[in-house]
């Protein structure tokens, strides 16, 4: 009996508590307020068979500021969202859900894309980048003889 008084009376109880805790930290879903801990900007990756197409939902930003780079199939987007927020100590900020600060996002790309044939356009608080995929790896019909 012993053994008892060293765990909770119901053992499983807390198992599905500390369950849901880390779930919840964990959680990237969206929720109406957005991506709780997910990254900024936030991404939407898709491909055709002539390109990968990315979107980066990145509004009020500065074009110019963005930095968008390519190295070893490894994309990257950084940048700085300032602050909104006024500087006054005597204004009181009850509630700051948008995210000002540095940011930084890297995704890996598939092997067959062509690095130095890359758009990107910036337009309406979106970052479109198309990147195309290499003639060799594009599909093709063998015609037979």
């Amino acid at each position: 009996m012993i053994y008892r008084s060293l765990f909770p009376r119901d053992i499983f109880a807390e198992f599905d508590r500390l369950q849901r805790d880390l779930q919840q930290a964990f959680d990237t879903s969206p929720s109406i307020r957005g991506f709780g801990r997910g990254g900024y900007p936030a991404l939407n990756i898709g491909g055709t068979a002539q390109s990968v197409e990315i979107y980066a939902f990145a509004p009020g930003l500065d074009p110019a500021k963005i930095d968008v780079n390519i190295d070893r199939g490894v994309l990257t987007i950084e940048g700085e969202r300032a602050s909104t927020l006024p500087a006054d100590e005597k204004v009181a900020v009850h509630i700051n859900e948008r995210f000002a600060g540095r940011f930084r996002r890297v995704v890996s790309l598939p092997d067959d894309v062509d690095p130095s044939a890359v758009s990107a356009e910036y337009r309406d608080g979106v970052l479109h980048l198309a990147i195309k995929r290499r003639e060799s790896a594009l599909p093709r019909r063998i015609e037979i003889k």
